[in-house]
């Protein structure tokens, strides 16, 4: 037993022990009863803390399994991270966690255990059971060990709860030096699960604690339930592997017609280009050039110069009127972007042999540099959480951009990349086969 209040009279405190006399858990079993029968002087205001593993068993959650790794599959929704064997999941429950809490551990040879189908809906079945058993009115919370990202060591935490206020909301309060108090949110169901793993421990057979003295952490109804603990995509500013980020960044970065009218931080931008100029270039050379039109007017009068230098092209190719219209219509989405960005390509540091076919090799090298610098640039604006499209049109009229942005004649732009802030989610893009473009030799 662990007992706080000893800190003194009025001091604030709780106690917090492990239930004994508890058998194996069967399929069936009826956890309140089985609670219930270990007379454990519960009162009104009490919280029991119960182990995933025994309502698991309780639910006939138990499974054949001669391979563990096909039960992850099983219970697996996404797959977080990996490293070597181990893999971080969110499994069916929406829970993040390692191996999708599947347990081949205290359970038959043969078999794994999978967690409560419904963690929040067990805890609110313990909780009237023991009303209807023993008349007392108690909080509930089932409990399952978690490792963290930022720290060392397994914790408990909650994974389902009635009856407890599972988060204590102190936005809009003040601390002690009258400060206000914006972002803090206590997990107080995690930090009542990890008080009861003090006392069950992870081996010890004491599949339930109770935790007395903390009335604030009761709720009067069956409240929220777990659920609210688990962070929402949206803001999960981690919800990646760093490898699995990587490959996300990569895959997920998609052209973007349409934008909203939010204006770009210019910073994004910039760090954005700090990752592009990262790319590999020949011969130690940096051939990159960022030219970032952040005002309107730069907008405009460059797009105004390159409409009427395409006119004059469409013109002399013989096209009609309504067909330059509508060719012209394409260049909508770089005007209709909020921030244009003109990569540019310089040869310093090329090499010049002085025949026709090396000469060509070597600025295809450099051009392939200036792409690669350029997907740097939009997967780096993707992770800003920026759309972007890289439209060719400026290659088409260097001089051109180069007289109304005054840039060097040694400057090639490289087409221009339209960023905003997505109108709306990319239609999802069917996967390709790396096969059809792979040849082994």
């Amino acid at each position: 037993m662990s007992d706080t209040a000893s800190a003194g009279a009025g001091s604030p405190g709780y106690r917090v022990w492990a239930l004994s006399g508890i058998p194996e858990v069967q399929p069936g079993d009826d956890l309140a009863k089985l609670i219930a029968a270990t007379e454990p002087g519960l009162a009104d205001g009490d919280v029991l803390i119960v182990t995933s593993k025994i309502v698991s068993k309780a639910e006939g959650r138990i499974v054949r399994a001669a391979d563990r790794e096909a039960a992850i599959d099983a219970e697996t929704v996404r797959v977080v991270a990996r490293r070597g064997p181990l893999r971080i999941v969110e499994n069916r429950q929406g829970l993040v966690m390692a191996a999708a809490g599947v347990d081949a551990s205290n359970t038959p040879a043969g078999t794994v255990l999978l967690l409560p189908e419904d963690p929040d809906a067990s805890a609110r079945a313990i909780r009237a059971g023991l009303r209807a058993a023993l008349g007392v009115d108690v909080g509930v919370v089932v409990s399952d060990t978690f490792g963290r990202p930022w720290r060392a060591g397994l914790t408990d935490v909650a994974i389902g709860a009635a009856g407890v206020r599972v988060l204590d909301d102190l936005r809009g309060g003040a601390d002690a030096h009258g400060n206000p108090l914006s972002a803090t949110v206590v997990a107080t169901a995690d930090e009542l699960a990890a008080a009861g793993d003090l006392v069950k421990g992870k081996a010890a057979g004491l599949p339930v604690a109770v935790v007395r003295g903390l009335p604030h952490a009761v709720a009067d109804e069956h409240g929220d339930g777990a659920r609210a603990l688990v962070r929402g995509a949206r803001d999960d500013m981690f919800r990646l592997g760093t490898s699995e980020a990587v490959r996300e960044a990569v895959t997920q970065r998609r052209t973007v017609r349409a934008f909203t009218d939010e204006p770009v931080d210019p910073g994004a931008v910039r760090r954005a280009v700090a990752a592009a100029v990262t790319a590999p270039a020949p011969h130690h050379t940096t051939p990159w050039r960022f030219v970032l039109l952040e005002s309107e007017e730069s907008r405009v009068r460059l797009l105004d110069a390159m409409r009427d230098a395409w006119i004059e092209d469409l013109r002399r190719d013989g096209k009609g009127e309504e067909s330059i219209a509508k060719r012209i219509r394409r260049g909508d989405v770089l005007r209709n972007a909020p921030y244009l960005v003109v990569p540019c390509l310089v040869m310093d540091g090329s090499h010049a042999y002085g025949d026709a076919r090396r000469d060509a090799a070597e600025r295809e090298m450099f051009v392939v540099a200036m792409g690669a610098g350029v997907q740097n640039l939009l997967v780096a604006l993707a992770g800003e959480r920026l759309g972007s499209a890289w439209v060719s049109s400026t290659m088409f009229c260097r001089d051109v951009v180069r007289e109304v942005l005054g840039l060097p004649a040694d400057w090639d732009p490289m087409g221009a990349v339209a960023v905003g802030h997505p109108a709306q989610e990319p239609r999802p893009r069917p996967a390709r086969e790396p096969g059809a473009f792979v040849a082994v030799r």
